[in-house]
């Protein structure tokens, strides 16, 4: 079995459009979305609107529960007034683009999901959220403590985690004793579809392959597979630019930081 995931498309039509094609031609069997469909680009409501038409299970990113409520904040992260100032002016772009259905359906959006595989030929539980278990903006960054990151996912009670929000992909892998057996779970990051931050600015998404091999006595049966997806960056771009929107977001874009 092969499950698809994405995030953070962040209004980005020509990313998600790129990727629906990709997984057109994938076939997976299950596709999933991780929030943050709003945001930073001039087509919420067309991105919205795909992954309704489509029928694909999503969360609620904190942006999208930010417009879902009508509020003027995001729950981003912004550390200096530069950043504020531009996500300032993102925000109320996207309130006032959004349409009220459009709104409706992200005020509605789910928090968590849960699939539970149980006996053969795999067991184990796997929880998609948008930032972590705990709050829906907590940023899981690559370099978090093992022993924090062990705690995060305990708690949860979830052998695979995935998430999404800091637009940096990577799959970590935690060991862990249980009735004298070592075990093992896991954490994917998988990456962003409208706004990468990692380098690279082609779209990301993650594959994750189950088979009879996969167990959770072994650290590297359980394989992902991270895909990127060129599209049209500059046109995305340049749509940012001919938008109310603050032209440096067209730099995020073109750059992926």
């Amino acid at each position: 079995m092969t499950i698809a995931f994405f995030s953070d498309v962040h209004g980005n039509l020509p990313a998600l459009e790129a990727v629906l094609a990709d997984l057109d031609r994938r076939k997976p069997d299950m596709v999933f979305c991780l929030g943050d469909l709003v945001g930073y680009a001039p087509w919420p409501n067309e991105v919205i609107a795909e992954v309704r038409r489509r029928g694909i299970p999503t969360l609620a990113g904190n942006y999208d529960q930010g417009i879902g409520l009508a509020s003027s904040e995001c729950g981003c992260a912004y550390t200096t007034d530069v950043e504020r100032d531009l996500g300032a002016q993102s925000i109320a772009f996207t309130n006032a683009t959004v349409g009220a259905d459009e709104r409706r359906y992200l005020r509605y959006l789910p928090k968590h999901m849960q699939l539970d595989f149980q006996d053969e030929p795999v067991t184990l539980s796997l929880l998609m959220v948008h930032g972590s278990p705990r709050r829906i903006n907590e940023y899981l960054f690559e370099d978090r403590q093992e022993k924090s990151f062990l705690r995060v996912l305990e708690d949860a009670n979830a052998d695979v985690l995935l998430f999404g929000h800091t637009h940096r992909p990577y799959h970590r892998t935690f060991a862990y004793e249980s009735n004298g057996e070592t075990r093992y779970r896991h954490a994917l990051n998988i990456g962003s579809v409208g706004k990468p931050k990692d380098g690279d600015p082609r779209a990301a998404y993650l594959l994750l392959h189950l088979n009879q091999e996969t167990q959770l006595t072994s650290p590297t049966s359980l394989r992902s597979e991270l895909v990127r997806v060129e599209y049209d960056v500059e046109k995305a771009a340049q749509a940012v630019e001919a938008s109310a929107l603050p032209n440096q977001y067209a730099d995020m874009l073109r750059r992926a930081y």
